[in-house]
């Protein structure tokens, strides 16, 4: 089985402006921090006020498998769940797994 470090390191990283384009957020709107990174401006956001709130799902308090399946592998599961169904999800990790490594 790969480490952590092995996985994270084969990941391929997609540019910030492709999704936001993907999420249909106007470029003007994305104030880019690095190629990877980017804040959305509070116009935009405010902007959006109109329409209809959005679902909010928590992930949290779950112990992980032996294999390691916790919070952070449901939560992306979820995600890729939701759109594969055709949901417009997105997720967000306020603390990834520090898997085996602890760190």
């Amino acid at each position: 089985m790969a480490s952590d470090i092995e996985i994270a390191q084969r990941a391929v990283l997609r540019p910030i402006a492709d999704i936001a384009r993907d999420l249909g957020i106007p470029e003007e709107a994305v104030e880019s921090h690095g190629r990877f990174k980017a804040k959305i401006s509070l116009e935009y956001l405010s902007s959006l006020n109109s329409r209809p709130n959005g679902k909010l799902i928590l992930v949290t308090a779950m112990s992980p498998t032996p294999a390691g399946e916790g919070k952070t592998t449901t939560t992306v599961g979820l995600g890729d769940a939701l759109n594969r169904i055709g949901k417009n999800a997105i997720i967000c990790l306020r603390e990834p797994s520090l898997g085996r490594c602890s760190g």
